[in-house]
C-alpha cells in the first residue's frame, strides 16, 4: 500500500547513474525522510532493446534495493519515450505538426497518440511489466505512462484523421448532424463523405470554430483512450495494485479536459511547476491546488514539482531561502497528501541537466539538500493530517471546453485569456482566506453558498440549467463578460448577451466593445476597468456600477438581479485588481460567505478538516511577524508545541500547522 502518513519522495532514475551509486542513494533517502519514489519512467530502450526481447535485470535490484531499504516503488511504464528501435521500424508512428511536418525522434513523446504500432508497442510493454512486477512487495502505485499530451497533444497525420473521423461518427451518428454542428454551411464547408474531413490543418484563412474545438475534444479524448487501455492491462495483471498518472494542472498546459480523466485514476496526481516572471507565484500553487483537489474529488498526490530552478524557461533561477518548504506544504494545504520532486538525483548529462532535485549538483553540502531533509522532517510531523478535506462554501466554474473556445481565433478581443480571469477573481477570495472549490458547470452545487463563472463563453443548455437553477433556489451566482455567449457546438446563442444567463441576469446587451491594450474606462464608483466593455440594457436588474466615461458613460457595467430565491450579479467588465476586490468582498459577505479564519495581510490561511480535528495551515507570505488567532486547546504540529494563549506567531516565511481538537 501507500505510506502511512504523507508519501515523500520523487523521480528516481538510477538507470543513469553506475550500480554503485544507487546505494548511496537509498541512504540519503533514508536519512531525508524519502519513503516512495516512482521509478521506470523513461528506460523503455533498456527494458527492451529489441522489439519483443527483455531485460529486467536491472530493475529487479532496483525494486528490491528499495524493498530492503522500506522506500515503495509508484512503477511507471516507460511508454512516454519510445526507443530510436521503435521509430526505424515503423516510422508513420511519428508524430505530424499543423504545417504536414512529420517529425524526428530523439527526445520525449515522439508519437502520434493515434498510430496502431504505438498502441500495440505500449500495451505490450505493459503487460510484460505488469505481470512481471504485480506481486512484488515494492510496488504500491502504477504509473502509467508520464504527463501524457506533454510534447504530444495535437498530431496532424492520416492516422490521426482516420481516428478524428471514427471519433466524430461516435459523437454525431451521421453527417447531416455533423454539418449542422459546425455550421458548414458557412464558407462552402458541407462535408458530403466522412473521408472529406481532416484536423484543422494550416489553411489560407481562419478555420472552422466548431471543427477546431472537436479536434481539441478529440486529441484529449485520444491520449485518454491509450491511459485507460494501459492501466486495464495493468489491472489483469494486479487488480489490487491503484493506478495514476500524472495531470498537468499548471499555468501553461490546457491540452487535456481533465474532468474527463479525473474519473479514470485511481488515485489523482499533479506536476506543477512555477513560472519564473510570476511575482506572487504562491497564488498559482494554491489555485492549481485547490483545481486538483477539485478534480480528485478529496486528497491527491503532487508528483513533480522543483526544489530549485527548472531547465525549461528563458531565464531558470533557484528558489529563495524557505521557498522550497513554502511551496510544498503550500501544496499539503491544498489537499496534497504526497509530496515529490523531479528528480532525486541531478542529471550530469541529458536534456534536463540543469534542472533542480532533490541532490543537487553540490551534493549534500547544499542549501538544497538541507531544505530536502528539514521537509522530510516536517512531513513526518504532518502524518495525521493525511485524508483530510477542504471544506468549502465557494465554488470558481472551470471548464477546458470553454477555455478552448474562448482562445479560439477571431474572437472580439483576443487579450481576453481564460486563466487570467479566473486569476483575477481567485485572488482577492485566496487573499482573504476564503476556501474555494473548482466545479464544472454540470456539478452538483447544493453545498455551496457562492459560486463564481468568471470565464464561461461557451456552455452547453445543462451547464447553463445547472447554475441558473443554483441561483434561483437561493444561490448567489457571479457571471464574468463574454460568458453564456455560444452553445456547446460554439454557434452564437441569439437575442442578445450574455446569451444562455440572459433571463437569470435581468440584463441585455446587444454590442461588445472590447477594450484597446493598455486603454482604460472609468467607472462612477470609483476605480477603472480594462479588457471589455459591453452596452448593457436593464431587464429587471439593478446597476451597481456604471461607466463614468466615454461613449458608454452612464450604462452599468456591474448589475445585481434577484432571482428566484437568489441573487444573480454580472459583470460586463473587468473591474481593476482593488475595484473587484472590494466588489467580490461585498458580494461573499452579502452571500454569507466568511474566511477560514480573520488573518492579517500577508498570511495565506487554509483549513484542512479531519475526523476530530481541524489542521489550520497558516504562511506567512509578508515581511512582519503575524499573530493569528486559534483554538485554546491546539498544538503546533511542526514544533510539537501545545498553544498558549490562543494565538499563534507566524514569522515572516515561515509556515505554521495547528491542530485544533474538535
Amino acid at each position: 500500500m501507500i505510506p502511512e502518513g504523507i508519501a515523500y519522495g520523487g523521480d528516481y532514475n538510477p538507470e543513469q547513474w553506475p550500480e554503485e551509486v544507487w546505494a548511496e542513494d537509498v541512504r540519503l533517502m533514508r536519512e531525508a525522510g524519502v519513503n516512495m519514489v516512482s521509478v521506470n519512467i523513461f528506460a523503455w530502450a533498456l527494458l527492451e532493446p529489441r522489439e519483443g526481447e527483455y531485460d529486467f535485470t536491472r530493475l529487479d535490484r532496483i525494486l528490491a534495493l528499495l524493498h530492503e531499504n522500506g522506500i515503495a516503488a509508484d512503477l511507471a511504464t516507460p511508454t512516454a519515450a519510445p526507443p530510436a528501435w521503435f521509430f526505424r521500424k515503423h516510422p508513420q508512428a511519428l508524430p505530424v505538426d499543423r504545417d504536414g511536418r512529420r517529425l524526428s525522434y530523439g527526445s520525449r513523446q515522439t508519437f502520434c497518440p493515434s498510430s496502431p504500432a504505438y498502441r500495440e508497442a505500449a500495451l505490450r510493454i505493459a503487460r510484460v511489466l505488469g505481470e512481471r512486477y504485480a506481486d512484488h512487495p515494492a510496488v504500491v502505485m502504477w504509473h502509467v505512462h508520464n504527463e501524457y499530451g506533454c510534447h504530444n497533444a495535437e498530431c496532424y497525420c492520416d492516422a490521426s484523421a482516420e481516428a478524428f473521423r471514427v471519433w466524430l461518427r461516435s459523437r454525431y451518428g451521421d453527417l447531416d448532424t455533423l454539418n449542422h454542428a459546425w455550421g458548414t454551411a458557412f464558407w462552402s464547408q458541407w462535408y458530403y463523405d466522412w473521408d472529406e474531413i481532416i484536423p484543422p490543418r494550416a489553411t489560407g484563412a481562419v478555420p472552422n470554430p466548431t471543427h477546431q474545438l472537436d479536434w481539441r475534444r478529440f486529441c484529449s479524448d485520444a491520449l485518454l483512450s491509450l491511459y485507460k487501455a494501459e492501466r486495464e492491462v495493468l489491472r489483469e495483471a494486479a487488480p489490487s495494485v491503484p493506478a495514476t498518472t500524472n495531470f498537468m494542472v499548471m499555468y501553461n498546459f490546457e491540452a487535456l479536459d481533465y474532468w474527463r480523466w479525473a474519473p479514470e485514476l485511481d488515485v489523482v496526481s499533479n506536476d506543477h511547476y512555477l513560472r519564473s516572471t510570476d511575482p506572487e507565484s504562491q497564488i498559482d500553487i494554491a489555485l492549481s491546488g485547490d483545481l486538483v483537489r477539485s478534480l480528485a474529488g478529496g486528497p491527491w498526490l503532487l508528483m513533480e514539482h522543483s526544489t530549485g530552478a527548472v531547465n525549461w524557461q528563458p531565464v531558470n533561477r533557484a528558489k529563495n531561502s524557505g521557498e522550497l518548504r513554502r511551496n510544498a506544504l503550500g501544496h499539503v494545504a491544498r489537499g496534497a497528501d504526497g509530496i515529490a520532486y523531479f528528480q532525486w538525483r541531478a542529471a550530469k548529462a541529458g536534456a534536463e541537466q540543469w534542472h533542480s532535485a532533490m541532490l543537487p549538483h553540490a551534493g549534500t553540502d547544499s542549501q538544497i539538500w538541507r531544505d530536502v531533509v528539514a521537509l522530510g522532517a516536517d512531513l513526518k510531523a504532518l502524518a495525521e493530517v493525511r485524508g483530510s478535506t477542504s471544506p468549502a462554501s465557494v465554488a470558481v466554474v472551470w471548464d477546458w471546453n470553454a477555455r478552448w473556445a474562448l482562445e479560439l481565433p477571431s474572437q472580439p478581443s483576443e487579450s481576453v485569456r481564460y486563466l487570467d480571469l479566473v486569476r483575477a477573481w481567485y485572488e482577492p477570495l485566496w487573499r482573504s482566506g476564503v476556501a474555494v472549490d473548482f466545479v464544472h458547470p454540470s456539478a452538483d452545487l447544493s453545498r455551496y453558498r457562492l459560486v463564481l463563472a468568471p470565464a464561461l463563453y461557451l456552455v452547453d443548455d445543462e451547464g447553463a440549467q445547472n447554475l441558473t437553477g443554483f441561483a434561483a433556489g437561493g444561490g448567489t451566482l457571479v457571471v464574468g463578460f463574454h460568458s453564456g455567449a455560444v452553445d456547446a457546438n460554439c454557434h452564437v446563442r441569439l437575442g442578445g448577451y450574455p446569451g444562455a444567463f440572459r433571463e437569470a441576469l435581468g440584463v441585455s446587451t446587444d454590442e461588445l466593445f472590447p477594450l484597446l491594450p493598455d486603454e482604460t474606462v472609468a467607472l462612477d464608483g470609483g476605480g477603472t476597468a480594462s479588457l471589455w466593455s459591453e452596452r448593457v440594457r436593464l431587464a429587471g436588474a439593478d446597476a451597481v456600477t456604471s461607466y463614468a466615461e466615454g461613449p458608454l458613460a452612464g450604462v452599468p457595467a456591474v448589475t445585481r438581479h434577484t432571482y428566484g430565491e437568489g441573487v444573480a450579479w454580472y459583470l460586463a467588465t473587468h473591474p481593476d485588481p482593488t475595484t473587484l476586490t472590494a466588489l467580490l468582498d461585498r458580494i461573499r459577505t452579502e452571500a454569507g460567505v466568511a474566511p477560514v479564519r480573520e488573518t492579517p495581510a500577508g498570511v495565506e490561511t487554509v483549513l484542512r478538516r479531519g475526523e476530530d480535528a481541524d489542521y489550520l495551515f497558516l504562511i506567512n507570505h509578508g515581511e512582519r511577524n503575524a499573530e493569528v488567532p486559534v483554538a485554546s486547546q491546539a498544538t503546533e504540529l511542526l514544533s510539537g508545541k501545545r498553544v498558549d494563549g490562543g494565538r499563534v506567531t507566524v514569522a515572516p516565511g515561515d509556515v505554521v500547522v495547528v491542530r485544533e481538537s474538535r
